[in-house]
């Protein structure tokens, strides 16, 4: 039986939707809008957090 990946969390601060294309405003020489694409600063554009990491104690 093959195993499965537990399903990553998702982004809280773009909910999954990770990269946005936004326009300028202005038109290239051939007449379509021209676009920027920005990424989700915390998820870098993958849409998924990673989980917490397990609190470990240092010393003794």
């Amino acid at each position: 039986m093959p195993q499965s990946t537990p399903p990553r969390p998702i982004c809280g601060h773009c909910d999954g939707f990770p990269t946005v294309t936004i326009t300028t405003g202005t038109r290239t020489p051939d007449g379509q809008r021209q676009t920027i694409t920005a990424d989700c600063p915390a998820c870098h554009g993958t849409g998924h957090t990673a989980p917490a990491r397990a609190h470990s104690r240092i010393g003794a």
